[in-house]
């Protein structure tokens, strides 16, 4: 994929030259040296600017962490070192553990160089997180239930799943630079492989997200209603509020295509955004589906204050990944034998 090194998207570029007539005058410096969480003229947090929610701690807690939710410094470096050693080590490799963990470092995939998802476990409350999932307390994702896993193989083979090679249309949308891979864009806003910065532009009415992967933006619209079940949009339909400091976002329509891991058309997923210091949002998202898993799970994990600006990133420009995916399945359907 290609990253152009150049101003960020239009669209938005013109948002962020300033914050939105942002801060009383140098609020956001005095921010940063006194601590304090900087606030818009309306008085709500203001969560303006660029960050990463980059880290290596997994969704579901690793059987080495069975019984612990967090911890110490000493035992994360330790797993930090190991997790770097095992990555490095299969630089090259055209099979391997990678291939789960990052797309493959072989023939057709990605090599280590690509990866860019953080050296560190996940710090909240200051101590190292185990897993993405803090309920159920033990960091797993909930059962999915039977008639749902029949639901999505009933998806796969209408579908065709990744197997079916007719047209550009039956490919995965990240696969034709649509929308991001691994729910990068959300919601949940998940931490991928790598390009996990964000570009928050507040105002009263709404709140702007721009992805660096795949150039994704959401829209949360302020205090309003959501809109009938029959439009379905690629990122669902997002609703704010704020509840104190912190802001609630209430999404809803989403399209089939890009529901959360195998989520029926029901999905709901509420996101709370608190700033809990100048350089930190505490990102909470419970994902709620009781026709797809046996109950509601809640994930948290930081987005970290980064340098800005969100490049752009380029993906379907060159992308010539497609004609010779198409290409490849038309030559191999050419050498087929005849019936």
């Amino acid at each position: 994929m290609t990253k152009r090194i150049l101003a960020s998207i239009g669209a938005v570029a013109v948002l962020s030259v300033a914050p939105i007539a942002a801060q009383a005058p140098n609020a956001a410096a005095k921010a940063k040296t006194t601590g304090a969480i900087p606030r818009t003229p309306d008085g709500h947090p203001d969560l303006q600017g660029v960050w990463t929610n980059a880290t290596i701690t997994p969704m579901e807690r690793p059987s080495t962490f069975a019984s612990k939710s967090t911890v110490s410094d000493a035992e994360a470096t330790e797993w930090e070192q190991k997790q770097a050693k095992e990555l490095n080590a299969q630089d090259g490799q055209s099979d391997g553990p990678l291939i789960a963990a990052a797309g493959s470092s072989g023939t057709g995939g990605y090599n280590v160089l690509f990866v860019d998802r953080g050296t560190e476990l996940a710090r909240v409350d200051g101590t190292k997180r185990t897993s993405l999932v803090i309920d159920p307390p033990d960091g797993k994702v909930p059962p999915m239930l039977p008639e749902a896993r029949q639901r999505n193989m009933d998806r796969m083979r209408r579908g065709g799943g990744f197997n079916r090679y007719d047209s550009v249309k039956d490919r995965p949308t990240s696969e034709r630079c649509l929308i991001g891979f691994g729910s990068t864009s959300g919601p949940p806003m998940m931490p991928v492989l790598y390009n996990n910065n964000y570009e928050i532009v507040q105002t009263p009415d709404a709140v702007m997200i721009l992805v660096e992967m795949v150039h994704d933006t959401r829209i949360i619209r302020m205090n309003a209603k959501h809109d009938p079940s029959n439009i379905r949009k690629w990122l669902g339909d997002s609703i704010g509020h704020w509840d104190g400091d912190t802001l609630v976002v209430d999404t809803i329509n989403f399209r089939d295509d890009t529901l959360f891991r195998g989520a029926g058309s029901d999905l709901h997923v509420i996101e709370h955004f608190k700033r809990v210091d100048a350089k930190t949002i505490l990102y909470r998202v419970t994902i709620d589906d009781p026709s797809t898993w046996s109950k509601q799970f809640t994930m948290e994990y930081p987005f970290n204050a980064t340098a800005g600006p969100v490049y752009e990133y380029a993906c379907h420009e060159g992308n010539y990944a497609m004609p010779d995916i198409l290409g490849g399945a038309r030559k191999m359907e050419s050498e087929a034998p005849k019936k």
